[in-house]
């Protein structure tokens, strides 16, 4: 993979997901918000991980010079979570969106994150507009979109899903 740059917040290291991250993946895939919000990758061995970040992850940065990135605490080099930008079937623009280990919930890391993604999807990527899409049940990945600066616009249903998505959105004039 071609060296893609890193993000940083004040607490907070976005590295482009790799190979290297895939004992993590493999974790966070398995959680139970995972399953129950974003869905089942059946990613249930390393081999599955690796797979998943090179045909996910890996082609998207080659195809896009963007995607996921696995936020690790600078504090003690914890991976607590990904956050990234998704060129997503079915969606026009990019869909930003975010998962974390539930040990590392509600200590403020997706927004962190999240409004470091945003701000460099507009201000390195020049992405004018963003997407995101939630299920109905995950209000707090809700509150932090319109945190963000995103807003509800309208009940959509993506290409082989049959679960009715939320999908918020902000357009910028960049």
């Amino acid at each position: 993979m071609p060296d893609y740059k890193s993000f940083e917040t004040e607490r907070l290291l976005l590295k482009p997901t790799s190979e290297e991250d895939a004992q993590f993946i493999l974790e966070l895939l398995n959680t139970p918000k995972w399953i129950a919000f974003i869905g089942d990758r059946n990613v249930k061995t390393i081999e599955d991980a690796k797979d998943y970040i090179e045909k996910r992850i890996t082609a998207q940065f080659n195809k896009v010079g963007f995607g996921n990135y696995t936020v690790i605490r600078k504090s003690d080099g914890n991976k607590v979570g990904s956050c990234g930008l998704y060129d997503r079937e079915g969606l026009e623009g990019v869909d930003i969106g975010f998962a974390f280990l539930p040990q590392f919930e509600k200590k403020g890391y997706a927004y962190e994150s999240a409004s470091k993604v945003l701000d460099i999807a507009i201000n390195e990527f020049s992405i004018n507009e963003i997407n995101a899409i939630t299920v109905k049940e995950n209000i707090a990945s809700q509150q932090l979109l319109v945190k963000i600066g995103l807003t509800f616009d309208k009940m959509i249903n993506i290409p082989n899903d049959e679960e009715e998505l939320m999908l918020y959105r902000l357009r910028t004039n960049h």
